[in-house]
């Protein structure tokens, strides 16, 4: 028979966590959105005289609002740690 391959894992840590180390904004960002559409589907039924296509527009706005920003915050964290923060002279 042909050999079997191994499909394991080998690693200890999950990809999504290996990713989250590496860029710590995007976990952020995705919670902030799960968290603002879980809260503007929660006010739904509250929303008074708002019609439903601009409550859902205004849940949609603030929520690509906060990703754009944990993402442009993870951008200007990568350039201070590349170009700014003092380097060990140790490393290259």
């Amino acid at each position: 028979m042909a050999s079997e391959k191994n499909w394991s894992n080998d690693d200890t840590e999950s990809k999504f966590m290996r990713k989250a180390k590496e860029s710590p904004f995007v976990p952020i960002g995705m919670a902030g959105f799960a968290s603002i559409v879980a809260y503007g589907l929660m006010k739904l039924k509250s929303r008074g005289d708002t019609k439903m296509s601009v409550h859902l527009i205004h849940m949609r706005v603030g929520a690509q609002g906060f990703v754009v920003g944990a993402m442009t915050l993870g951008v200007l964290y990568s350039m201070y740690t590349e170009y700014f923060a003092p380097k060990d002279p140790g490393t290259k």
